[in-house]
């Protein structure tokens, strides 16, 4: 069920609709893997606020989810067009893809804890924020 979800979340997600996407999150979930000050619902809302408008386009991919109790795991993929400020990088019109897993515990039908793991590096590498590995 769990699972189903994130599926669901993500949908909303890529349909614009942060409020849908949002509802998943317990108000005081636990986050792990996100930048600093980003804490609760509220402050994920505020991130994924900013990452939309960076990333207008902005498309999930969930290629497996893996469940077990109250924890289920998902391989993703987002890609989109860097069309606004992310994070002191200016917009540069490139696309990009990322790859990234996360891990939810649940708590009933909310998100509790989300263990987040992203290729940043990638992700700055490919926004030109810094040079490519030699």
């Amino acid at each position: 069920m769990s699972a189903d979800a994130i599926r669901s979340a993500v949908e909303r997600m890529n349909a614009g609709d942060l409020d849908g996407y949002m509802e998943v999150y317990a108000d005081d979930v636990e986050l792990h893997g996100y930048p600093p000050g980003v804490e609760g619902r509220e402050g994920a809302r505020a991130f994924y606020t900013q990452f939309r408008a960076a990333f207008p386009d902005l498309n999930l991919e969930v290629f497996e989810t893996v469940e077990e109790g109250d924890l289920t795991a998902a391989r993703y993929a987002f890609s989109g067009t860097h069309s606004a400020e992310f994070f002191g990088v200016p917009a540069t019109g490139r696309q990009v893809r990322v790859d990234g897993q996360s891990i939810f515990r649940f708590e009933g039908d909310k998100i509790a804890v989300r263990w987040q793991q992203m290729d940043a590096l990638g992700l700055l590498t490919q926004l030109g924020a810094l040079p490519a590995p030699a």
